[in-house]
């Protein structure tokens, strides 16, 4: 319970720090915060390979959707984070922040495919509008966009979970378990093989 809360705290703290970096021009310092945040949640997780695999996904998904976002024309992103025909580093960077919590402090969003697709739908528009009144985007057309990304968020959200699980059960990236070691035999009493009394 404790560590969900902290999961939710530090999310929260970076995902405000991304936004107004980006807002005031600093696109670089948004990825960095991101980035700090998630590393600290990578050392606290218990298996860290399966973590880090499952937010590689998700970053990969992230990108093609966001991308798709930036070419309807529906938003726009200050000109210092113009990556060209590609969503912003640092708005990807923030998913994967966000990522971070849906096996820690959103896990409830795991219950059924209906609780996560209307989160999804819900929270991933709140997240623009409230990017855009920091700054740090711009609607072309409010309505549209907000749309857009509610059915977007509404089928990526129950996708990651998805992905997220699967990763989870995945026995291939369970941390490595240490040899059993035999007994050392007793100050030599216990004969080896080939040699006589």
């Amino acid at each position: 319970m404790i560590g969900n809360v902290f999961n939710l705290v530090l999310f929260k703290a970076g995902w405000v720090a991304c936004v107004v970096f980006a807002a005031r021009d600093l696109p670089l310092w948004a990825t960095v915060a991101c980035a700090a945040v998630v590393a600290i949640h990578l050392f606290r997780v218990a298996v860290p390979v399966k973590e880090a695999l499952f937010l590689l996904v998700a970053a990969l998904i992230v990108l093609g959707w966001e991308s798709l976002v930036l070419a309807s024309g529906l938003l726009e992103y200050r000109p210092s984070s113009a990556s060209g025909a590609w969503a912003p580093h640092w708005i990807v960077a923030m998913w994967i922040l966000f990522a971070t919590t849906i096996n820690h402090g959103f896990s409830w969003i795991k219950r059924n495919w209906v609780l996560s697709a209307g989160m999804g739908l819900v929270g991933g528009p709140m997240a623009f509008v409230a990017g855009a009144g920091l700054g740090a985007i711009t609607f072309t057309n409010t309505t549209a966009a907000v749309a857009l990304i509610g059915v977007g968020w509404m089928v990526l959200l129950p996708l990651l979970v998805l992905i997220s699980d699967t990763i989870t059960d995945s026995e291939f990236l369970e941390p490595a378990e240490a040899p059993a070691v035999a007994p050392a035999p007793l100050l030599g009493l216990v004969r080896r093989p080939g040699r006589h009394a």
